[in-house]
C-alpha cells in the first residue's frame, strides 16, 4: 500500500478521479458535518452544507492553489455556508442532541446527562455567532488556534478574544442555573 499525499489526491480529484474524490470526502466530511451540525443544530441542514462544501470543492479544485490545508479551506467554506443559512432564517433552537453510546449509566443518570448536554448546547447556541464559531472549532473540533483563526479569517489574537468571551458567557450562564 503506497501513501498518496493530499496534494496528489487533490490533483487527481481535480482531474475527475472518483477514487481520489471519495478519499477526500471520507477524510474531511466528518469534521465538516460536525461543524455544520453544531452551528445549525439541524442534521438535514448540516448534511446540505456538507454536500454544498464538496460541490464547491470540485468546482475549485482544478485551479487549487494550496495557500492553506484543504481541511482549513473546506471548513471555511462550510462556516460561510452556515452563516448564510443562519442569516436567511431566524435562528431556532432545536432539541437535537447526538445520541450517546454510553450504556453503563442508569436511566435517570442518562436523562440527567442528556439534559445537561442539551442545556449546554442551548447556551452555546445562544452565544453571538462569531463566539459560537470559535468555540465550535477550538473546543468541540479541537482545532488549534492558528487553524481556527485561518478558517474564520481573523487573527489568532482576535480568535483568543472570541474564545475568552464565549467561555465567560457560558460560565456565567451555567452559574445562574446552579444558583438557588
Amino acid at each position: 500500500m503506497s501513501f498518496i499525499s493530499e496534494a496528489d489526491e487533490i490533483r487527481r480529484a481535480a482531474g475527475g478521479d472518483r477514487g481520489a474524490q471519495s478519499a477526500l470526502v471520507r477524510r474531511h466530511m466528518p469534521v465538516i458535518y460536525r461543524v455544520a451540525f453544531r452551528l445549525l443544530r439541524d442534521p438535514a441542514e448540516a448534511e446540505d452544507v456538507t454536500q454544498e462544501t464538496f460541490l464547491r470543492a470540485w468546482k475549485i479544485l482544478p485551479a487549487w492553489e494550496p495557500r492553506a490545508k484543504f481541511s482549513t479551506w473546506a471548513c471555511g467554506v462550510a462556516l460561510n455556508l452556515c452563516r448564510d443559512r443562519l442569516r436567511r432564517k431566524k435562528w431556532v433552537l432545536l432539541d437535537v442532541v447526538p445520541e450517546q453510546t454510553d450504556s453503563s449509566p442508569q436511566p435517570d443518570q442518562h436523562m440527567e446527562s442528556a439534559d445537561a448536554v442539551r442545556r449546554l448546547m442551548d447556551h452555546v447556541a445562544a452565544l453571538p455567532p462569531r463566539q459560537r464559531e470559535a468555540l465550535t472549532l477550538c473546543a468541540f473540533e479541537q482545532m488549534g488556534n492558528k487553524e481556527a483563526a485561518a478558517i474564520m479569517s481573523v487573527s489568532v489574537h482576535a480568535l483568543e478574544g472570541l474564545l475568552g468571551r464565549a467561555r465567560r458567557t457560558l460560565r456565567r450562564a451555567l452559574e445562574k442555573e446552579t444558583r438557588p
